[in-house]
């Protein structure tokens, strides 16, 4: 095992009934801004049961928080942040609200000219200050609410990317299950799915002697496979499906299976480029690039191939090489049983210009990924080509 820190000073408060605990959660003189998406807490109810929980706070409020949030609609709230003094965020949302109020928060104190360097410059690790924020998670998927992670979009430079430091943990999240009742199927869907590749990506490397982390990784795969067909069951939900499909979308990227290991996150990468020239949903890019980058990488992942396909997917044929071509295939299969396609094909794309398309778009990042640092634009190319 790597040597390495563990740090996550994130509050969780889990459980049906939690919104109304934030009365007492927030400092009672702070100035809040409430941040959400595109109106849903509005119809699901979780604006009201905020709203009378902050009824005694001066609030004021931002809404229109993109899915892949952009840079452009976050420097609006954060002139609004700005103007009235803003002292403590609140986001009310999934992943995009919870990243973009992350940027928020960092941006608001950032000295230098162009607050997009804090991302494309690698400056958000150094962050000296952030305003202090919290988040109601209304869709599990991404962990942003327990992690140091950051994924923006800048749509006008055609650019996805992330930052992370320490200073843009929540001080708190609320995760109440029934929040999900809401959901359309293809939200659960993708949550599903980018919870699975967040453990893959942190897993599916090679070995280093890391037990615990494996295991708890193992078993964080399968509660997924058990939980997934009931946790997609919409009339009527079941809470302790929903309750288990949130909080394990939580621990997939808590940062704690990640430690003392090598990591990949190539996929996501891929994923990232797919989402800004495409359009397809974070979840949807990650499940057609992940099964081919394994078939690519098989002989440099074989033994976490081996060991995966047989702890978690049942795999025990003795010949490995057929071991690791069955696990492939159970992957892809797990996620076309909850509806994810698993080829650029299926939405209608070309493989061979998708593959030409995405190269240029890294290689303007100068983009490098993968445990060893071996996937580059040029890999990446290979990997989408698969994808037929």
């Amino acid at each position: 095992m790597n040597n390495f820190e563990f740090y996550n000073p994130t509050r969780i408060i889990f459980g049906e009934g939690s919104i109304a605990k934030l009365k007492k959660l927030i400092p009672r003189k702070a100035r809040v801004l409430l941040l959400y998406g595109g109106g849903s807490i509005k119809k699901n109810g979780v604006y009201l049961q905020v709203a009378d929980a902050l009824r005694k706070h001066e609030l004021f409020e931002f809404g229109g928080i993109e899915p892949n949030p952009d840079y452009a609609t976050l420097m609006k709230a954060v002139k609004l942040v700005k103007k009235n003094q803003i002292d403590f965020l609140l986001a009310v949302g999934g992943g995009s609200v919870i990243d973009g109020t992350k940027f928020i928060a960092a941006a608001a104190h950032y000295q230098g000219e162009d607050p997009w360097d804090i991302i494309a410059q690698g400056l958000g690790s150094g962050l000296k200050k952030a305003i202090p924020f919290a988040a109601v998670l209304t869709l599990p998927a991404t962990g942003s609410e327990m992690n140091r992670n950051s994924v923006i979009s800048h749509r006008e430079k055609g650019q996805k990317m992330s930052f992370g430091s320490e200073k843009v943990f929540p001080k708190f999240s609320i995760l109440d299950p029934k929040v999900t009742y809401s959901l359309p199927q293809k939200q659960i869907r993708n949550g599903l799915v980018d919870a699975y590749v967040h453990i893959l990506e942190q897993y599916m490397t090679y070995p280093v002697g890391a037990i615990v982390q494996d295991r708890q990784a193992e078993g964080l795969l399968m509660a997924i496979h058990d939980m997934a067909p009931t946790a997609l069951q919409m009339d009527p939900p079941d809470y302790v499906a929903r309750a288990n499909y949130m909080w394990v979308c939580t621990n997939a990227l808590n940062h704690l299976i990640g430690v003392g290991v090598p990591q990949d996150w190539s996929t996501h990468g891929i994923g990232h480029s797919l989402t800004a020239l495409y359009g397809l949903d974070h979840a949807e890019s990650l499940a057609v690039v992940l099964p081919w980058l394994l078939w690519y990488k098989r002989d440099q992942k074989q033994e976490k191939l081996y060991q995966y396909g047989y702890r978690v997917l049942n795999q025990k044929m003795q010949k490995y090489s057929e071991r690791i071509d069955r696990t492939i295939e159970a992957l892809s299969a797990f996620f076309h049983s909850v509806g994810m396609p698993t080829t650029l094909t299926a939405y209608g794309l070309d493989p061979d210009k998708v593959a030409k398309e995405v190269k240029a778009h890294l290689e303007a990042e100068n983009f490098t990924r993968g445990e060893h640092r071996d996937i580059t634009a040029t890999e990446a190319a290979e990997i989408l080509r698969l994808s037929r």
